[in-house]
């Protein structure tokens, strides 16, 4: 069961990663176009980028006040915490089913 559990986990991992491929590289094409500050920040192949990963995390869209943007940046930001959250309880429970067996 805790493996079943464990799959579940990952399918949802699975899951915001489907809805982060759609929402980020949209987020990354509004801030081309609109906001060449903020691309400067983030750098060159934004897409997988560990520093514009955690410019989103953080929320650093927020700071430009562009309504346009949170709309995009805001499900890239959720679909990536449900990609860590799904393999954090993916991971933890496999090491549960490890230990227990």
């Amino acid at each position: 069961m805790i493996l079943f559990f464990a799959l579940v986990s990952l399918s949802l991992a699975i899951a915001g990663a489907t809805a982060f491929v759609i929402f980020w590289p949209l987020a990354l094409v509004h801030i081309r176009d609109c906001h060449p500050a903020v691309q400067a920040e983030l750098g060159v192949g934004a897409f997988l980028n560990p520093v514009a990963l955690l410019w989103l995390l953080r929320g650093g869209y927020r700071r430009t006040g562009d309504r346009n943007l949170s709309g995009l940046a805001t499900p890239a930001r959720l679909a990536l915490m449900t990609i860590i959250a799904g393999l954090i309880g993916a991971g933890i429970l496999w090491l549960l089913s490890t230990v227990l067996s």
